[in-house]
């Protein structure tokens, strides 16, 4: 058997984001996309438009065209002056009218390119064909009310016309983790934008890798593997996950078939999750077997300068800019940026809660000190909590002011570390909405300044630890930790951890 003896990934990738406009794409009855009418009952959503009844026309939504062009230009665009809307014939059980309203020759969004950087600092460029906008379709369900099994078909229109825009990458993509990367990437803009809720559980983000190989044999002969489509996966580990398992399988395909990229022969397939492999669904389709043609209902789409400049002013600061101010600005890690960008809430309340560090006059002025500062309580303490109760930090009852004021006591010694931490997770409750000092104060967590109680609680600890004592005496600095240890014990946290180390110095080694 001849062997491999290079293979190479190759992955575009197609991302179908749902735009969370009050209205649908082409009618006026509410979209399930929006938070407003996310758990409507199967079927509540139509009116005749949806549900494609003889002479129901459709009317365009301004705003999801807007969404889409934010999207075009944080994704580096081209926004053309036309576009045109096109019909998408197939026919499908959750597709009423038998065509899908979609863009073909000429797309909202083209020629863009995305600079992706990864958690460990080095970066990648995706291109981006185009993204173009369209109407969803309904959906198939295959269970009664109450998770009953049944043997036919159960259509929900929900879902039908919900405004969807796709995005189609270059095959620029090399590798599972830099698929993920880029789908992360993009759903972070969507959010970030306020385009989608992005809750890919509830369909809002779907992704669809188009996948295949460039293969090398030890005989010099060089080939791809046919493309494959992987259909419809709405997690980043399914993503990752299906793309490892075709890097695999097409190889052992071509061992099995020989059979090589060539016109006509490129398949979809799903992904079982459970099994953790693709199956095949059917052959793929080329755009002529759609057979598209201008739709006859909508007129084309004008971009004229003074709205695009409209749209522009929309678009806010997005994750990969934020990121990069945090490294270079604020002197954070490359991790603490990632994990600071990851959701649009946490970014949010961060920036808050530097806004409010910088009205307290201990902490104002030195902007990448506070930053520091904030990052670690959020992604330490914040986490933690957060991690306990099952939420996101910003949904922890702490307010960006108590943050900050709490950062305030620590750095001017009102509090110490383990108090702290106590104090932070008290104001995590509802009922604690006081400011930190008062809270403190009435929790007993304030710092004690007393020498000689700190005299005291320095002999207490020496008594509870003798062995340690003895080993910081004769010169094993380790041990200070468990001396430490026990005065915060005795004291309730209350012991400034910094006086008690002297204190102990003066003590033990004279």
């Amino acid at each position: 058997m001849t062997e491999i003896t290079r293979a190479q990934l190759k992955i575009g990738l197609e991302i179908h984001m749902q735009l969370a406009t009050r209205r649908k794409m082409f009618a006026r009855v509410a979209n399930g996309a929006h938070p407003d009418h996310e758990d409507a009952e199967p079927n509540a959503l139509i009116d005749p438009i949806v549900a494609a009844l003889p002479g129901a026309l459709p009317v365009m939504n301004r705003r999801a065209v807007e969404m889409s062009i934010m999207v075009g230009l944080a994704l580096n665009c081209r926004i053309p002056d036309e576009s045109e809307w096109d019909r998408k014939n197939y026919f499908y059980p959750d597709l009423p009218k038998g065509y899908q309203i979609s863009q073909f020759a000429d797309p909202l969004c083209a020629d863009g390119r995305v600079e992706v950087s990864r958690e460990d600092g080095s970066s990648f460029r995706v291109g981006i064909i185009r993204a173009h906008l369209e109407e969803d379709s309904g959906k198939l369900g295959h269970e009664l009310p109450g998770g009953r099994a049944y043997d036919g078909s159960l259509v929900d229109l929900n879902r039908a016309g919900t405004p969807l825009l796709e995005i189609v990458t270059q095959p620029d993509l090399s590798g599972a983790d830099d698929a993920v990367a880029f789908a992360r990437e993009v759903r972070n803009i969507g959010r970030f934008l306020n385009v989608t809720e992005g809750d890919m559980q509830r369909g809002h983000i779907r992704f669809e890798p188009n996948i295949n190989l460039m293969l090398e044999t030890e005989d010099g002969r060089s080939f791809a593997t046919p493309v494959v489509e992987i259909k419809n996966l709405n997690s980043f580990r399914s993503l990752r996950d299906a793309i490892l398992h075709e890097s695999t399988r097409q190889i052992d395909q071509w061992r099995r078939t020989g059979e090589t990229h060539g016109e006509g022969i490129k398949t979809t397939r799903g992904w079982d999750q459970e099994r953790e492999r693709t199956f095949l669904q059917r052959g793929k389709e080329d755009a002529h077997d759609y057979r598209y043609f201008p739709d006859p209902d909508l007129p084309r789409v004008s971009v004229d300068e003074a709205w695009l400049n409209e749209i522009r002013a929309q678009v806010p600061k997005l994750p990969a800019d934020r990121r990069r101010m945090y490294i270079e600005q604020f002197e954070l890690s490359v991790r603490e940026a990632w994990a600071l960008t990851a959701e649009r809430e946490v970014c949010e309340f961060f920036e808050r809660v530097l806004e409010a560090g910088e009205s307290c006059p201990s902490l104002a002025g030195d902007q990448p000190h506070l930053a520091r500062q904030v990052a670690k309580w959020l992604l330490n303490a914040g986490a933690r909590v957060a991690n306990d109760r099952r939420c996101e930090v910003y949904e922890l009852g702490i307010t960006p002011g108590q943050v900050a004021r709490l950062i305030e006591m620590r750095e001017q010694k009102k509090i110490g570390s383990n108090a702290a931490e106590t104090l932070f997770e008290t104001m995590c409750h509802p009922a604690f909405d006081d400011d930190p000092r008062v809270i403190a104060e009435r929790e007993g967590l304030l710092q004690v300044r007393d020498d000689a109680q700190l005299e005291a609680w320095v002999e207490a600890a020496i008594s509870a630890e003798p062995d340690s004592a003895e080993d910081f005496a004769g010169g094993k600095d380790a041990a200070v930790g468990r001396l430490i240890g026990a005065i915060m014990r005795e004291s309730g946290g209350k012991a400034d951890a910094a006086a008690a180390r002297e204190t102990l110095h003066r003590r033990l080694r004279g």
